[in-house]
C-alpha cells in the first residue's frame, strides 16, 4: 500500500487560496515577496520537516510542489533542507488550476494498480512521529470499508495549535475535525481522484470519514502568513509559552526541538 503526502510550497495556482489576488502576476509577487518566504522556509525547517524526517514508518513519499518561477535562492535552500529527507520529491509546475495540477503530481508518483493512502500538508504544520505508522495501521484495520468504497477518508482530530519564535513555542490543546492536517484519503486502485480533490473540510460529504481523537496527531502553525489569517477581521490568537515540559513534549511527539526554533528564529520580532 502506497502512502503520499504532498505538500504545496508556495505554488502558485489557480485557485486554491481563501485569499483571492486580482491576477496571477499579483500572486507570484506575493508568494515570493521575500520577508513571506523567509518566514516559510523558517517554519518548513523547524515544524514541517522534523517530525516527518523522524517517521517510525518511513516507507511513504513526500512531494513539494513549487512553481517553476520559484527564485533559485530560495529553491536552493529548500533542496538542502531536503536533502537528508530520502521520502521527499521536489516537483515543479508551472501555474495551472489547484485541484487539477495537485491531483496530476500525486498520480505521477503512484502506482496506479495499488492501493493509495494520500495526506496533504501544509509547510508550516507538523505531524507526529508515528503519524505513517498510525495511518498504515487504521487503514489496514479498515479493509472492508475500502473494499466497498472507492474513498474513505481518515481524520485525527487531537493535536496543537503552536506559533514559533525566537523564545521557542507557544502552544496550546486543540481537538478540531478536518482541519486539513493528520488527514488522508484511502484511495481504492485504479481511482485517478486524490484527496487533493476534495476541501479537507468538506470529506466527510463526499466519502465515508472515519475520526480518531485517542491521540494527539497533529501540530498546527500559527503565524501571520496562513492563508486563512489573511481576510479581514481575524482575531489575533494569544497562546501560552511552553516552558520545559512542554517542549520535551513537542520533542517526543513531533520532533520539534525548541533549541533549534531559538536559533533559526533569532533575531526575528515577535508578531
Amino acid at each position: 500500500m502506497q502512502i503520499i503526502g504532498l505538500c504545496r510550497f508556495s505554488y502558485p495556482a489557480e485557485g486554491g487560496f481563501q485569499v483571492e489576488h486580482e491576477s496571477l502576476a499579483a500572486r507570484i509577487a506575493y508568494l515570493y515577496a521575500p520577508a513571506r518566504m523567509e518566514e516559510r522556509l523558517r517554519h518548513f525547517e523547524c515544524i514541517c520537516l522534523p517530525g516527518l524526517k523522524a517517521q517510525t514508518d518511513p516507507d511513504f513519499i513526500f512531494l513539494v510542489l513549487v512553481g517553476d518561477a520559484m527564485p533559485l535562492p530560495y529553491l536552493a535552500r529548500l533542496q538542502e533542507l531536503l536533502a537528508d529527507f530520502p521520502q521527499a520529491r521536489i516537483v515543479s509546475r508551472p501555474p495551472g488550476p489547484h485541484r487539477q495540477v495537485c491531483q496530476e503530481v500525486i498520480n505521477a508518483a503512484r502506482d496506479l494498480a495499488l492501493p493509495c493512502l494520500e495526506f496533504r500538508h501544509d509547510d508550516d504544520d507538523a505531524v507526529a512521529v508515528t503519524f505513517v505508522e498510525e495511518l498504515r495501521a487504521a487503514a489496514l484495520d479498515i479493509s472492508a470499508l475500502r473494499a466497498r468504497h472507492r474513498l474513505v477518508a481518515l481524520d485525527w482530530n487531537r493535536g496543537y495549535v503552536a506559533r514559533p519564535d525566537a523564545a521557542g513555542l507557544c502552544a496550546e490543546p486543540s481537538v478540531t475535525p478536518f482541519w486539513g492536517v493528520a488527514q488522508a484519503v484511502a484511495v481504492a486502485p485504479g481511482v485517478r481522484q486524490s484527496n487533493m480533490n476534495f476541501g479537507h473540510a468538506k470529506l466527510i460529504e463526499f466519502m465515508p470519514t472515519l475520526s480518531f481523537t485517542d491521540r494527539p496527531m497533529y501540530l498546527r502553525g500559527h503565524n501571520d502568513h496562513n492563508d486563512s489569517r489573511q481576510k479581514k477581521h481575524v482575531k489575533p490568537v494569544e497562546l501560552p509559552r511552553l516552558d520545559a515540559a512542554g517542549e520535551a513534549e513537542m520533542k517526543r511527539l513531533f520532533a520539534i526541538d525548541a533549541d533549534h526554533v531559538r536559533r533559526v528564529f533569532a533575531g526575528v520580532a515577535a508578531s
